[in-house]
């Protein structure tokens, strides 16, 4: 069915630019865009639908490109404790943190892990997402990380959001393989990847390199397992420590390498060679009080994509809106708005291996995309909270939630 998307302005971000087009209009064909430039030349054609969008500002669909979004429980009281004055290390040795969320997790059905996490979902597809990255890693073992995984693709099947799934069984170390690291490494490369992998539950392989998680070594053994199964990696690097995991990630080109906080300015020149993006995560940043920025001078200077995430998960960034993750970037890390809706959807969408596909509107591409009612693009980074009024539009139709 071919439609067209007329009276708009159009902020396409292709090369990651805003690459604004006034007064466009756009011709959809099923789920694709088949043109796209100013009204006064759009095609003549027998058109199925025409729609009228009123002045908006179209932009792509937003990509969240790392979260936690399916698992168990809330630890919301231990966000309380911490306030109170409570230290990490003494929730941690009563059961909280990490091990709080896997107990939880483990414990829930499939059923209630969809349940709650559908909720997560339709918070960040009300802020105008359209194509999410679910991350496992709260099951840490096979049959819980099969459970999270399987969520994931449910959503992406109930919900009109594109789902990636990665697999994360190397978030941290389960209660069983207490202090056998090596051991729980073995069993996720002998055991977890190969029967994940084969069931079609992962799209890609994800691992948390850091000195209370995962070192570079024990993660290169995960990442050289997923390149055997034909699985994309990404890395969870430099958040609290320079290990130099980005240039590891970089060594495997890794789609992306995330948090960065750490980094060192040969990371960047590594990462840029490699084209891995650089995933920014302003809501963990933000929550965890942490004053060490990422290097963005670095990143600039060698030419590194930037993505912007929520990173949403139970314990360090319980965030539900991409757009405030804009405003974060811009005000905590300093990026212009231009680069933030960038890094939210063009360079995200590469985060995700789709950057031919998704994260502009280009003649070919899906047809993703928010009419916003908005004065310029920049409002989507500047308005704090609430919902802009909008209508969104994935495949080519009409989904507002």
């Amino acid at each position: 069915m071919k439609t067209l998307w007329q009276h708009c302005h159009v902020a396409t971000m292709a090369q990651g630019k805003y690459s604004i087009i006034e007064d466009a209009a756009m011709v959809t064909v099923g789920s694709l865009i088949e043109w796209i430039g100013p009204r006064s030349q759009a095609p003549t054609a027998d058109y199925a639908q025409v729609h009228d969008l009123q002045g908006a500002w179209v932009t792509p669909g937003l990509i969240d490109c790392h979260t936690h979004t399916v698992f168990g429980g809330n630890r919301s009281g231990e966000f309380e404790q911490r306030l109170e004055g409570v230290s990490y290390a003494e929730i941690a040795a009563k059961g909280g943190g990490i091990a709080s969320t896997v107990r939880a997790t483990r414990a829930a059905t499939e059923d209630e892990l969809f349940a709650s996490a559908e909720k997560r979902l339709r918070s960040l597809l009300r802020d105008g997402v359209t194509t999410v990255e679910i991350k496992s890693g709260y099951g840490l073992d096979l049959a819980n990380e099969r459970k999270m995984l399987r969520v994931a693709r449910r959503l992406g099947e109930a919900l009109p959001v594109s789902v990636r799934a990665t697999c994360l069984a190397a978030h941290a170390l389960p209660p069983e393989y207490k202090d056998r690291a090596d051991d729980y490494i073995e069993h996720i490369c002998n055991e977890m990847l190969p029967a994940l992998a084969a069931e079609g539950l992962v799209d890609a392989v994800d691992a948390f390199c850091e000195y209370l998680a995962f070192s570079p070594e024990q993660v290169e053994r995960v990442f050289k397992v997923a390149q055997q199964l034909g699985l994309p990696v990404k890395l969870h690097a430099e958040q609290l420590s320079s290990l130099h995991g980005s240039s590891l990630a970089a060594r495997y080109h890794a789609l992306s390498a995330d948090h960065l906080e750490f980094m060192t300015e040969d990371d960047a020149i590594a990462m840029a060679a490699a084209g891995t993006v650089a995933v920014l995560l302003p809501g963990a940043f933000y929550f965890l009080r942490e004053t060490q920025l990422p290097p963005m001078e670095a990143l600039r200077k060698h030419g590194v994509k930037i993505a912007i995430a929520s990173d949403l998960n139970p314990g360090t960034s319980p965030a539900l809106s991409v757009r405030l993750m804009l405003n974060m970037a811009c005000t905590l890390f300093r990026m212009t708005p231009e680069e933030a809706l960038a890094g939210a959807t063009q360079h995200a969408a590469t985060a995700l291996g789709m950057g031919d596909t998704h994260g502009s509107l280009e003649a070919g591409k899906v047809a993703d995309f928010v009419a916003w009612q908005i004065d310029r693009p920049a409002d989507l980074a500047y308005w704090l909270g609430g919902e802009l009024e909008k209508r969104v539009v994935r495949h080519g139709v009409d989904v507002t939630v």
